[in-house]
């Protein structure tokens, strides 16, 4: 018996051993930084002065902005657009790359490439697709008679120039995701549907879509995170210009930290950010029910 205790006194020991660097990480990058910008945003600190509370300041300050109306309109505009698009499109793609075809190994690497490339060298490569005078896509729309806008530059289409960079950033994910929940469903439903005479359609409607719900959940679930913290498109492509029409949360967050120095208010505005995140996901949660199958 006090063999055995020592045995698993041992054990545990070589776990926790094991797990510390985890645990040590969790506590420095994580626990900390979130407990400390919780109590920066009630207070002033700018980085030079003394630290002074100033209670609920800032949070007061915050909606009384006029930007931050603006920034939160335009990040809902990148979420409610880029998540259903992208979702959709890499949907659609998996369905193709599921199919046994020649090459089909090297189609799927090839639309994976822009999640594993640099988002510096993606955005690079981007500013000079829009580029409008000598721009891949504004020379591809001049086949077709379409005199391209300045896209980057456009109040009209630099937002829509930003979404469609984050979707192609990210189609490779999700299609990866969607792909695993493809080749999990069963071939006994679609050939008791050939049996039927079902179209391709009644399959792709009837089959794979309902049986494909917990994985759009969980995709969707991830998009809309992963929308709320859209920053470095932003960043590398147009700066949040032109004026603001791309000026999303996350980047008016890092200009009040990082360019005005205003510390305790872009703590304050991070906290809002996690709120509504919070609530979204809540409300994802409580609704997928509704269409989710298990």
């Amino acid at each position: 018996m006090k063999t055995r205790t020592s045995v698993l006194y041992k054990d545990g020991f070589w776990a926790f051993l094991m797990l510390l660097p985890n645990i040590v990480g969790f506590l420095m990058f994580l626990l900390l930084p979130v407990l400390a910008t919780f109590v920066i945003s009630f207070s002033g600190w700018n980085l030079t002065d003394s630290f002074q509370f100033n209670g609920f300041r800032n949070y007061k300050e915050l909606f009384q902005d006029p930007v931050f109306p603006q920034v939160l309109g335009n990040t809902f505009y990148f979420t409610l657009v880029s998540v259903p698009v992208g979702i959709v499109l890499s949907l659609l793609l998996a369905v193709f790359l599921n199919q046994k075809l020649n090459l089909m190994r090297f189609y799927r690497a090839a639309f994976f490439i822009p999640v594993i490339s640099s988002m510096v060298a993606v955005g690079v490569i981007w500013q000079w697709i829009y580029n409008p005078e000598f721009g891949l896509l504004n020379y591809a729309l001049s086949w077709f008679g379409i005199d391209g806008p300045a896209w980057l530059t456009s109040t009209h289409w630099a937002m829509p120039a930003i979404i469609i960079t984050s979707i192609w950033k990210s189609l490779g994910f999700n299609m990866l995701i969607f792909l695993a929940g493809l080749q999990s469903i069963s071939e006994s439903y679609y050939e008791a549907a050939d049996i039927d005479g079902a179209s391709w359609f009644s399959k792709f409607r009837n089959i794979t879509v309902p049986l494909l719900s917990p994985t759009t959940f969980f995709v969707t679930v991830m998009s809309v995170i992963n929308s709320f913290q859209v920053f470095d498109t932003v960043y590398l492509m147009t700066q949040g210009g032109p004026a603001r029409t791309t000026s999303v949360l996350v980047f008016y967050i890092f200009q009040n930290a990082f360019q005005y120095f205003r510390m305790g208010y872009a703590s304050a505005m991070a906290y809002v950010l996690f709120f509504i995140v919070l609530i979204v996901t809540f409300v994802q949660f409580w609704r997928q029910k509704k269409w989710s199958i298990y």
